[in-house]
This record gives C-alpha cells, structure tokens and sequence, in this order.
C-alpha cells in the first residue's frame, strides 16, 4: 500500500471513529499498512477491541499480522490480552492461529522468533499472551 499521506491519515483517523463497521473496518486495514503504527497505536487498539462488529476486529487484526514485524504482531497481542467480549477475544485468536505464516516452516520459524522477542518484553500482557501462544507449540 502507498505511504499515508497527511490527508490520508487524518481521513482514515475519521473513518476509525465511523458508526459504520465497513468504514472502521477499512480505517483498520489502512492504519494497519501505514509504515509507522506508533502514533496511532491506541487507535488500531480501539480497532481491534471494536464492541460493535468483528469484522472490524478481522480486517484490522489481519492488516497488522500481515506486516510482519514486532509493531504487528505486538498491537494483536494486546488487544487479545485485554479483550472482555467472548466474540472479539475469539475472533483475534482466530486471526492468530490462522496466521498464513504458520503455514510454512521458514515462515512458522520468523514468527516463533518474534513471539520469543515479545514474551521476554517489558509489557505484562503482550509477554503473557505471547507465552501462551508459544506454550501451544510444545
């Protein structure tokens, strides 16, 4: 995805706070692909914890898994760690088991990787849930 312009982000922050979940949904994706998440990282935690539909918990969570680094799969771990609604709590374990990257061995290997660099982090809910999901591996 091309880098988010000023405008492009200010439209997408819009967007996140949308009552419609197709809107939320797509701030998500977007955000998600942006090449810094930092800033608007409790944004896309909103996003990801979205009470209203799953779908946006989906697509935001997909969009952050499929960048492939720590900022991804870290925001995704949080939100898991914290989720209250049985639907949403559901719906980002789906998205992480389903992970393609488990698919392959070398890809499986880079995502083992980081979820070992998470669970010796400093945040108590990313470590936990990146032990858990590392403990399912034995």
């Amino acid at each position: 995805m091309d880098e988010l312009t000023e405008q492009g982000l200010r439209d997408a922050l819009a967007a996140a706070e949308s009552p419609a979940w197709s809107a939320r949904a797509a701030a998500g994706r977007r955000l998600a692909a942006a090449p810094q998440i930092e800033g608007f990282s409790g944004v896309l935690h909103r996003l990801l914890l979205d009470a209203q539909d799953t779908g946006v918990t989906s697509d935001t969570a997909v969009a952050l898994l499929a960048r492939r680094d720590l900022a991804g799969l870290r925001a995704v771990l949080a939100a898991r760690a914290v989720a209250s609604g049985q639907g949403t709590a559901d719906q980002l374990a789906a998205e992480l088991d389903c992970d393609p990257r488990w698919a392959t061995g070398q890809d499986g290997d880079e995502l083992i990787v980081q979820l070992r660099t998470l669970a010796a982090g400093g945040d108590p809910d990313v470590r936990n849930e990146a032990l858990l999901r590392l403990a399912r591996l034995r």
